[in-house]
């Protein structure tokens, strides 16, 4: 018997719905949520296409996890608390050893997040994954990226540009040893949303965003909005040993710097206040406009999906 929307919906995804927030989920024509005293409302969307944003043979699990992990991104950059999320399917064909498995990718990312699963819709097309996530603010705190002023020193979170060695190593242009490899697809199809940092950073940071399209790119947007110049020295970018062990120093600085879907934070501190563990400092804020590492490339260019 051929699998129907709603009973697609309810064997896979019904269950990822309860939450500290959540008053009303799956099963009615809205979810409905409840906010603690005086918060606010954050929300973003994000959508992923196979062939796009993952290769064809990605295994579904991945797959649910990343999308989950890209949209929570988002809360991370802006200081949110998850408070729900909702998942628009496209789908080819049901299949359900495919959909047991994304599903459970799904189940992963939700409960590593605290994210409940509230709503969504699913429909016939090429593999299309679109996820919503809603998160709360403090009334008067918010992670923005115009705040930054000169001085202010520059950090990153994590390490940076193994996303980028992941697609290099699925395209055949590296090759690293098996061990290597396998950490290079985790950071690529498991990033982690640094939900606990950006809320660590509240009322701290004056400027932040997270690492989508690249370090250059995604910083030129926290100089653009802030009017200042940021002043990056590559020398200071923090690389995993495994992009250290590269044979070109030079080549995996460069996937540091534009590589991007890394979903690490880069942010803006006053001098003197003190960095999170696990940040790094990697640069600082000046007078002028965009954004200069000192090296002969297209900082703008990033990730273009156009």
């Amino acid at each position: 018997m051929p699998l129907t929307e709603f009973t697609l919906i309810y064997r896979y995804f019904s269950a990822l719905g309860r939450g500290e927030g959540v008053h009303l989920s799956v099963g009615d024509d809205c979810a409905i949520l409840g906010l603690k005293p005086g918060e606010r409302l954050a929300t973003s969307v994000d959508t992923m296409v196979e062939g796009v944003h993952f290769p064809a043979d990605t295994f579904p699990e991945d797959i649910g996890f990343r999308a989950v992990s890209v949209a929570a991104s988002d809360l991370a950059a802006m200081g949110a608390r998850p408070l729900a999320m909702t998942l628009a399917l496209t789908l080819p064909a049901a299949d359900e050893l495919w959909l047991h498995a994304f599903s459970q990718g799904i189940a992963d990312a939700a409960a590593q997040y605290q994210l409940p699963l509230v709503g969504g819709d699913t429909t016939r097309g090429p593999l299309t994954i679109t996820v919503q996530v809603l998160g709360a603010l403090p009334p008067a705190q918010a992670l923005l990226r115009g705040g930054a002023s000169r001085g202010d020193e520059l950090y990153v979170s994590g390490t940076l540009g193994d996303a980028a060695g992941a697609l290099a190593f699925l395209s055949g242009d590296w090759r690293p040893s098996p061990e290597e490899a396998e950490y290079l697809l985790d950071r690529l199809n498991r990033p982690r949303a640094r939900i606990e940092l950006g809320r660590e950073l509240l009322g701290k940071a004056t400027a932040a965003i997270d690492i989508s399209d690249g370090l250059l790119a995604d910083a030129g947007h926290i100089a653009a909005a802030s009017g200042i110049r940021l002043d990056i020295d590559p020398l200071l970018l923090p690389l995993s040993p495994v992009l250290k062990a590269h044979p070109s120093p030079e080549q995996a600085r460069l996937w540091a710097l534009t590589g991007g879907d890394d979903y690490e934070l880069c942010f803006c501190l006053p001098p003197g206040e003190a960095a999170p563990s696990g940040c790094t400092r990697i640069g600082r804020a000046v007078a002028g406009i965009g954004v200069d590492c000192g090296l002969d490339i297209d900082v703008a260019a990033g990730y273009r999906h156009f």
